[in-house]
């Protein structure tokens, strides 16, 4: 169930061509983000009972590409098992083309090595299919689908839609967290935010005293946002259910404001706690 939760921020049917020639539009804004994960609701006779966790985001520029680190830890705890401590550091680069990419993933399950990938991924330009070749768990290569995009461009699409007014958005997305190949993410799209909301840091955000709970205050949030809704598919025409959701609050820049994560048996939240810019490149 935990198998991606890295998505959670790259984190939807356009062409590539069409996708590339809008990314240009978004004023990206290179930054460094914590979020704090806790369990917000979970099924009865699910099995999960208590989970909580620390999601640190870096999205870099360079002068022809994007960077992306991901390193997030879980604490699961199970009505009939034992507690489970989940890690895992996600680095990945993206030309500004959408064309090619990189991704580097190690897992950890209480200290011990569960998963190593790594590989790189080529798209034909005006969104024709490409490959995935892996290096780690073995070396093997995927057929990656025509209209396929990496995260960075899916996100930058995402946006530019939103913008647009679009509200349902489909796509296959290829991210190299597992050898299963692209994945379907359908994506709904709510009116914007124009406004800045702010984010609550206290011990009880949810519902804090004014005059008790600090306010995050950036200016990388005083942007127009959107409410997005995503649905995670497996590459299976036949799926009629996702692997699991995401909400988001998604603001222009490209910053996550805030984050939901429902797996089914059992959902988390992910809250803004630090934020910091990073400098663009000198080109």
């Amino acid at each position: 169930m935990m198998n991606r939760p890295h998505r959670v921020v790259v984190l939807a049917a356009a062409a590539m061509l069409l996708a590339i020639g809008q990314a240009w539009a978004v004023d990206v804004a290179p930054h460094r983000a914590l979020y704090t994960m806790t369990l917000s609701s979970a099924r009865p006779k699910g099995g999960v009972v208590g989970a909580t966790g620390t999601l640190a985001y870096k999205w870099g520029e360079t002068c022809d590409g994007w960077t992306i680190e991901q390193r997030y830890k879980l604490n699961m705890e199970y009505e009939d098992d034992k507690p489970i401590e989940i890690t895992s550091n996600f680095v990945t680069w993206e030309s500004k083309d959408g064309l090619r990419y990189r991704f580097n993933e190690r897992k950890t399950r209480n200290g011990d090595v569960e998963d190593e990938i790594r590989g790189d991924a080529m798209l034909g330009a005006g969104g024709k299919g490409g490959t995935a070749d892996f290096v780690k768990p073995k070396q093997t290569q995927l057929e990656l689908p025509p209209g396929t995009l990496f995260p960075t461009a899916h996100t930058l699409m995402l946006i530019n839609k939103a913008e647009a007014g679009e509200t349902f958005i489909g796509a296959k997305v290829f991210d190299g967290a597992s050898a299963d190949g692209a994945v379907t993410i359908s994506a709904v799209i709510g009116q914007a935010l124009p406004q800045p909301t702010p984010i609550a840091t206290g011990p009880n955000p949810t519902s804090p005293a004014p005059e008790a709970t600090p306010e995050l205050k950036s200016p990388l949030l005083d942007r127009k946002s959107w409410n997005i809704r995503m649905a995670f598919f497996p590459d299976d025409d036949k799926a009629q259910e996702p692997d699991y959701e995401l909400g988001m609050r998604l603001l222009d820049n490209g910053v996550s404001a805030e984050m939901s994560l429902d797996y089914g048996d059992f959902a988390m939240k992910a809250k803004l706690k630090e934020l910091e810019a990073l400098p663009k490149p000198t080109c």
